[in-house]
């Protein structure tokens, strides 16, 4: 299909992966190798949420543990056996399982593989303005800032 033509319909795991694998700074990126992202709603030109087809390996994380100030999260496993953890412990999840997080609420999850098979699903979020991330287990905050992420100390400076 040539460039100029608007895409209806395409099979999510031909999209190439997103080619960074994370926004974080360091020492936080390193933390989440082993997942990787096709950013399905990016095909599409979607601007009011994002749908992200992921993979992680054995032994990887979907994220830091954390939460959105104003942007309701959703995963859907479709392959494997992830565990959630949330302030809660942690829900050993399945394929068909799903999950979901309002905006502002709980103290934080994030999806663990620690089974020895891959696991896949799809991640998907809403994009409202203003947006900012807590990360209560690491140093770290993020708010969103003319279409991307600014990552700075919880004291307030920037991560450089």
């Amino acid at each position: 299909m040539s460039s100029d033509k608007k895409r209806v319909a395409v099979a999510a795991r031909d999209v190439a992966p997103r080619t960074s694998p994370s926004s974080y700074p360091e020492p936080f990126a390193s933390r989440v190798s082993g997942r990787v992202k096709r950013q399905l709603g990016e095909v599409f030109g979607l601007t009011n949420f994002g749908v992200n087809l992921v993979r992680m390996e054995p032994g990887s994380v979907s994220a830091l543990r954390h939460s959105h100030t104003r942007q309701d999260e959703f995963v859907f496993i479709l392959e494997g056996t992830p565990s959630l953890v949330t302030d809660a412990g942690e829900t050993l999840l399945a394929p068909g399982m799903c999950a979901g997080f309002r905006a502002g609420e709980g103290g934080g999850h994030h999806l663990v593989n620690r089974s020895s098979a891959v696991v896949v699903y799809l991640e998907v979020g809403d994009r409202t303005p203003g947006d900012g991330v807590c990360y209560p287990d690491d140093d770290l905050e993020a708010y969103l800032a003319d279409g991307s992420w600014q990552f700075r100390h919880k004291s307030g400076e920037p991560y450089q």
